[in-house]
């Protein structure tokens, strides 16, 4: 091997030396044609930014509304049906692929890239949006960003909307928030609830001067049917704040963490039937610390522990700027630490239907009737004890009056 490797490195073997040439050349030649493409790309990166964004992230959304605004939009082909972009029924925005735009003077690149992972049988779609432009100046691209962000807050405006989570927060088509009139309490606590949120949310820059967390907890407890939920909606619509709710019994400790640390700035987090969680009283049972962990263990992979629900609300991984609001109906199942204040900052107890709030609520469903009409309505119905309940009742004597108003008009026809 090694005379043949001397005899075709002295020439002496024509023909080995002439392959071996030709190798090298063919070597050299691959390589300087790589030599512009690779000098290209590096030229690219020198002198461009680029910013993605993915569908799992809020934003996402919020590119698709400003897509919407832009005028150059009328000049794309190839578009795509929308129906996730709120306020728009069907929205047409670009197709996947590339597309080129001018934005502040400079021109833009953007790739609409959409593919299909399978996992665990099941097909997700996974989509992102990826824009180039020339230049290295962060500040241009942050007035981008920043252009995106007032987009969906003009179009935001000081509506508010429900979300819900599925791997992602996703927005609840067809909901309709309460109006904060239509709720009716006692004397006196909407108006002193109303006030303490006004008050917590002009309170940010001494809540940072203190160092104290941004964040305040409600907890609203009372029998089923007594107006919680419809409560939570009319004062999220009233502040013009989103509601992004959350069920303990679909979650286990990190999944909770992960959906909570993805939840926008300034909304209203709201768990429901919070006394539903795993191990409410677990405190008080005083078992076996063997015992303890192999719970803890089988409850992180099942269900919210209370210590996991306590580190989102007030632990490393509690978000500021929010409103943590919990229903309940029975306060007695919940533990002793997730009452104090810090977690818990304001109860309000929704209990049974007083004469004076159905007959307040009777007189927002029929103005014209006096006081005592609606009193001696209240006298006959005394056995509906909930808010719903008596608003069940309201609706169907509407539907009656309806009926009666239509007969009766058609007798005078008649006559």
């Amino acid at each position: 091997m090694f005379d043949l490797l001397k005899k075709i490195v002295t020439g002496q073997n024509q023909f080995a030396s002439g392959g071996l040439l030709l190798m090298i050349i063919g070597g050299l030649s691959v390589y300087l044609r790589a030599v512009p493409a690779g000098l290209w790309r590096w030229i690219v990166r020198q002198t461009t930014m680029m910013i993605t964004v993915n569908d799992d992230d809020t934003a996402f959304n919020w590119v698709k509304e400003w897509f919407l605004e832009q005028k150059f939009l009328k000049r794309i082909r190839h578009l795509d049906l929308d129906t996730t972009v709120r306020n728009e029924r069907i929205a047409m925005i670009p197709a996947p692929g590339y597309h080129f735009f001018w934005y502040a003077g400079r021109p833009f690149q953007v790739w609409f890239s959409r593919t299909e992972e399978a996992r665990e049988h099941v097909t997700r779609r996974m989509e992102s949006f990826t824009f180039c432009t020339v230049g290295r100046d962060r500040e241009f691209l942050q007035g981008f960003v920043h252009d995106v962000v007032q987009c969906h807050t003009r179009r935001q405006g000081m509506q508010s909307w429900l979300y819900t989570y599925d791997d992602g927060w996703d927005h609840v088509e067809g909901y309709s928030p309460r109006l904060l009139d239509s709720v009716v309490l006692e004397a006196g606590e909407k108006e002193h609830l109303v006030e303490d949120i006004a008050r917590f949310r002009s309170a940010k820059a001494r809540y940072a001067r203190l160092g104290v967390p941004y964040h305040r907890g409600y907890l609203l407890y009372g029998p089923p049917g007594t107006g919680k939920t419809s409560l939570v909606s009319a004062l999220a619509a009233h502040f013009g704040l989103s509601i992004y709710t959350l069920n303990l019994t679909e979650f286990n400790d990190r999944s909770l963490t992960h959906a909570v640390n993805r939840v926008p700035a300034n909304p209203v987090l709201l768990f429901e039937d919070i006394d539903c969680m795993k191990g409410s009283k677990s405190r008080e049972l005083k078992q076996p610390a063997s015992q303890e962990n192999k719970e803890a263990s089988n409850a992180s992979q099942n269900g919210v522990t209370l210590s996991g629900l306590l580190n989102v609300l007030d632990g490393f991984y509690a978000p500021t700027n929010v409103l943590f609001v919990m229903t309940t109906n029975h306060i007695e199942a919940l533990d002793e630490a997730l009452l104090r204040p810090g977690r818990i900052d304001y109860k309000l107890y929704l209990g049974k239907a007083s004469d004076r709030q159905k007959v307040e609520l009777y007189r927002r469903f029929f103005p014209e009737a006096a006081e005592s009409e609606a009193r001696e309505f209240v006298k006959t119905l005394a056995l509906a004890q909930t808010m719903a309940e008596f608003q069940g009742r309201l609706l169907e004597s509407e539907r009656e009056r309806r009926a009666w108003g239509h007969a009766e008009s058609e007798i005078l026809a008649l006559r």
